[in-house]
């Protein structure tokens, strides 16, 4: 079984211009692999940031500077407009990979899943944290270059390079993901 982590699609995020200029394209190329996975009998999880006010989940650089982000119930915290994300289970997190303090590996357990497909934001954050850590619990990861986008290109660049020789997690196209999904489940 493969499942797609759809990983911080929030509104926060796109207030990044490197980011805002590519949300449109992100949005479709995420809608076109959840309609996808449905469509197979595969899994989908929208993966977002949520923090508290007072602190308690900030992260380490949040601390130092005393500012938050992502508040919970905030329009920050919102997904953006136009992600297909009616009646797909969610999962919070504090951390930029998504198996730090939740239950994501359960939920991956429990669906049969033995491998990840990512997209979403940040790629050499929270997408390439989760990708390495998904390697960590023998969960296999394959990113969707054209359903990923990063602040600094050539960070995404280099670090999609590291995951994908060192850890053997492939970096394919919408397409190229698609036409598996048949042959998986």
């Amino acid at each position: 079984m493969i499942a797609l982590l759809v990983i911080d699609m929030q509104n926060a995020f796109f207030e990044a211009p490197e980011l805002a200029a590519r949300q449109e394209q992100l949005v479709a190329s995420c809608n076109r692999l959840l309609e996808a996975f449905k469509a197979s009998g595969h899994k989908a999880l929208i993966v977002g940031t949520e923090h508290e006010r007072d602190k308690s989940t900030w992260s380490l650089n949040m601390l130092d500077d005393d500012q938050g982000f992502i508040f919970r119930g905030s329009e920050q915290a919102q997904a953006v407009p136009g992600l297909a994300i009616d009646g797909l289970p969610q999962l919070n997190k504090t951390r930029d990979s998504a198996f730090v303090g939740t239950n994501l590996l359960s939920r991956l357990r429990n669906w049969g899943a033995d491998e990840v497909v990512l997209v979403g934001v940040s790629t050499h954050n929270c997408i390439a944290q989760t990708g390495a850590d998904a390697f960590a619990h023998n969960i296999r990861v394959t990113y969707a270059k054209d359903a990923m986008a990063s602040e600094d290109n050539q960070d995404a660049a280099d670090m999609l390079r590291i995951l994908s020789t060192s850890y053997r997690q492939p970096v394919q196209t919408i397409d190229e993901i698609l036409a598996r999904l048949t042959q998986e489940k």
